[in-house]
């Protein structure tokens, strides 16, 4: 988004970094009359300000897919962003599952600045192969994840399936972001990827066996470019990348011939100042 304005993201920097040494808290508007609740120390809500999109491909592919009505899983939602831009901007109903306590209050509080809590529905859990506990580090903001042993700064957090979260709703788009525990989530969410109405997983990571279990379910590996809304098989013609592919998510999408058209018919959305 600022490949041709850096000067633009450097002051949008600089002012944030000014902002944020005089107040606690900033409440900032972003997209579409949408507005982020943020604090220093917040890397990938602050990414926004100056970025307009901090996760570009991914952020633009849930922008222009997403529909009134649709079930939107921000699974790993950090404070809220994701969300943000499906519930408020979309107007796509949101189960977010954020683990961390602390993590979670902020996420609820993006969520009622903007009243949102008719459309989003927050989890406060960990999820994985299975119902229990897990113990989850803290006070690493984004990059808190489950652990497998105790140390300093780690708690005791509820764990469930996505399967027993999600129950016999209809999601249509999961973006799955939770620190190399994908794999583990994946095993608890095989019901819900083979739900029909499921379209597009958006994930962090992947490995030989996730990749497996999204073909055998029918899913594609997507690359997509939301300055042109072009979604394609191969990364190498995408207009941004000038033939070199840099990702934030992996895309899997299924029915691609639904998805490509709701993608090219979605509204336009103005991200600092540039129609997407």
């Amino acid at each position: 988004m600022t490949r041709d304005d850096q000067i633009g993201a450097w002051t949008r920097f600089a002012c944030w970094h000014l902002k944020s040494r005089l107040s606690p808290e900033i409440v900032s508007p972003w997209i579409g009359g949408q507005r982020l609740a943020v604090r220093r120390g917040m890397t990938g809500a602050t990414g926004n300000l100056y970025f307009g999109l901090h996760e570009f491909m991914s952020m633009g592919l849930v922008l222009h897919f997403l529909r009134e009505g649709d079930l939107f899983l921000d699974a790993g939602a950090n404070v809220g962003t994701y969300t943000v831009l499906a519930s408020g901007v979309c107007r796509a109903k949101t189960i977010a599952i954020e683990a961390d306590p602390e993590t979670a209050r902020d996420l609820a509080r993006n969520v009622e600045i903007n009243g949102l809590q008719a459309l989003v529905t927050i989890r406060e859990l960990a999820l994985g192969p299975t119902d229990g506990k897990v113990m989850f580090t803290t006070g690493l903001g984004a990059m808190n994840q489950v652990v497998s042993e105790h140390r300093d700064g780690i708690r005791i957090v509820p764990q469930k399936t996505l399967d027993n979260v999600v129950g016999d709703e209809e999601p249509a788009l999961l973006k799955l972001d939770v620190e190399k525990y994908e794999d583990q989530v994946l095993q608890g969410s095989i019901a819900v990827l083979k739900k029909p109405s499921l379209k597009i997983v958006a994930l962090e990571a992947t490995s030989d066996w996730s990749t497996k279990l999204f073909a055998d379910l029918g899913f594609e590996r997507a690359f997509y470019d939301p300055f042109t809304r072009i979604l394609q098989r191969e990364p190498n013609t995408l207009a941004f990348s000038d033939g070199k592919w840099t990702r934030s998510n992996e895309f899997f999408v299924r029915d691609w011939s639904f998805v490509e058209e709701r993608l090219k018919s979605a509204q336009p959305v103005e991200v600092l100042g540039k129609t997407l």
